[in-house]
């Protein structure tokens, strides 16, 4: 059976009757407006398996939204601005991000709001009848997994936040920060035991299984491992877990990169955990982040204005551009500066557009030729990747965008999250999954727990398993690198060539201390504001006005440095 991810009244109950600190009244009015139930509902069976399911409904707030993607790939040192789009003082880190931004208060909230229903789930379980102690223990631990997942990305984003692990049923102004000893404790306390209680495999799709909370764990161990809570062990154990989700639950990779992102093949061999989506309209209002309503949004983020070139008009099939990301020259030529062996420059970047418009137009940045004439079908923008010489591109019959022409507006257009089956071409809630983990990112792992742990062929035997799979055909013992080859600026570039756009760069950067480092070197935009203040957000101003206050009048809920 489908599990999707649906707005269900065990949701609303759990939010209106277990309103945390974060979670405004009007929020709460609505909701029970929307619900119609109250609280009680949460300890049947069937409200208790709503529950559990409403767990989950947080991820998509942060997973393949502009919300997500701008805490995550914003700011990094392979994706500047594009032309249009808000929220960039977290690419610039300049006083536009501030502790008032929307983004912050929601991503906090909503996080909080998952929170809450997975610790009343958790607290409420005991005493609802109907249930199997069997279930019951299953479920728990899948809102254990959830629980600390949405803990580790608030504390990844904002360092030590209020740990809550028990029902918060009014709200309350009687907050603290907590240390990142404890945050890691607790995150590595849940997850350890979801994993204790998960099983390999579960009918619904979707669901928290063994090597999703195993691979979640190995996460926060690599993070733990760079930071000043770290453990001589934490690179072993991060290690291991990854071999696990690697050797016992039948996981592979596909047999092409490209295939990983074929629309028609989301539920393939290589997907760990996905976020899943939907088309019905009312599921994707529940991911409603204020630049755009709801869905997988990503496939509007990454595209160049081609729509309004020679031979091109909008269409679905090419997407609707909102130009809001566009590759670093790091990330397009160094990156992805190998191709003769590698096949990922071509298979992440769309470079032909074929003409939709057929006509006879006057060229635009293609300064080889004054005018150019298609018809339907015909080749009208290619990017080749490299500088082609004004001879070489009077040649060619269409207009060809090399890199000394690429701007805000037009540039090479991430592949990977088109999605053709929107209604219509101005429509934005996008029905794909998001793959939050998968297979090959779980390589990539193993080869930098093996790196950091002093295992340096092991390392680069777990690097190169990804590394072969994205040769071209008859090319792949050449992506093969030697043991001598194996270090850390090769785990950086690879994690790009492998994950651009996939929601983890920042949060690479930050676990690795090269943030700064990293964006001042390939980040010209931001090059000059950067600093190590930026390894954290501001805390959501919401959050310290509703803090209880001090004697001085200052709130209990202190606020990062430098905000």
């Amino acid at each position: 059976m489908n599990f999707k991810y649906i707005l269900k009244p065990a949701r609303v109950v759990a939010v209106a009757a277990l309103m945390l600190s974060g979670q405004a009244c009007s929020n709460l009015l609505d909701e029970v407006v929307v619900s119609g139930i109250d609280s009680n509902y949460l300890n049947t069976p069937k409200g208790f398996e709503d529950g559990v399911n409403s767990a989950y409904s947080a991820l998509r707030i942060y997973y393949a939204t502009q919300l997500g993607l701008t805490m995550t790939e914003f700011g990094t040192d392979i994706y500047a601005t594009g032309a249009d789009g808000g929220y960039k003082g977290f690419h610039f880190y300049d006083t536009q991000m501030n502790p008032t931004v929307d983004y912050l208060a929601t991503l906090w909230d909503e996080f909080y709001r998952g929170i809450n229903t997975c610790n009343a789930i958790i607290d409420r379980a005991p005493n609802v009848t109907g249930v199997s102690e069997d279930t019951k223990k299953l479920r728990i631990a899948e809102v254990k997994f959830l629980r600390a997942h949405y803990y580790f990305i608030l504390f990844q984003q904002y360092g030590g936040v209020d740990l809550r692990l028990s029902e918060t049923v009014l709200a309350t102004k009687d907050t603290k920060r907590f240390t990142n000893a404890e945050m890691y404790a607790a995150i590595i306390k849940d997850m350890t035991d979801a994993i204790a209680a998960l099983p390999a495999t579960s009918a619904q799709y979707g669901r928290i299984i063994k090597p999703v909370a195993e691979m979640g764990l190995a996460k926060v161990y690599l993070a733990k491992a760079y930071s000043a809570q770290k453990a001589a062990d934490d690179f072993t154990k991060a290690a291991d877990l990854c071999k696990s989700v690697i050797n016992n639950y039948g996981f592979k990779l596909q047999d092409d990169f490209a295939s990983v992102f074929d629309e028609g093949n989301q539920r393939n061999s290589e997907i760990v955990w996905a976020a899943q989506y939907t088309s019905d309209p009312l599921t994707n209002l529940t991911n409603n982040t204020g630049a755009v309503n709801g869905g997988n949004n990503l496939h509007l983020f990454f595209g160049m204005q081609y729509d309004v070139q020679a031979g091109m008009q909008r269409d679905i099939l090419n997407g609707r551009p909102f130009k809001r990301l566009r590759p670093t020259t790091y990330l397009t030529d160094v990156v992805f500066g190998e191709r003769v062996n590698d096949s990922r420059y071509k298979k992440t970047f769309k470079d032909t557009w074929l003409s939709n418009k057929p006509g006879t137009y006057n060229t635009a940045f293609d300064d080889s030729k004054t005018s150019v004439t298609f018809a339907a079908g015909d080749t009208a923008i290619f990017i080749p990747g490299f500088e082609m010489s004004k001879a070489d591109r009077a040649k060619k019959k269409y207009q060809v965008l090399v890199p000394s022409k690429y701007s805000e507006a037009l540039f090479p257009t991430l592949r990977k999250f088109f999605d053709t089956k929107r209604p219509d071409m101005t429509y934005e809630a996008g029905s794909r999954d998001f793959f939050i983990f998968r297979l090959a990112e779980t390589y990539l792992m193993l080869s930098e727990a093996q790196l950091g742990a002093g295992n340096v062929k092991d390392a680069a035997a777990a690097i190169n398993v990804v590394r072969m799979r994205a040769g071209w055909a008859g090319k792949k013992d050449a992506m093969v690198i030697a043991e001598s080859a194996m270090n850390f600026e090769l785990i950086m570039e690879e994690r790009a060539r492998e994950l651009a756009g996939e929601q983890t760069r920042w949060l690479d950067l930050k676990r690795w201390g090269n943030l700064v480092d990293r964006v001042k070197k390939y980040n010209p935009q931001a090059a000059a504001n950067v600093a190590e203040r930026h390894l954290v957000r501001p805390i959501p101003q919401t959050q310290i006005d509703r803090s209880s206050k001090n004697a001085e009048g200052v709130s209990v809920f202190a606020q990062n440095p430098g905000y």
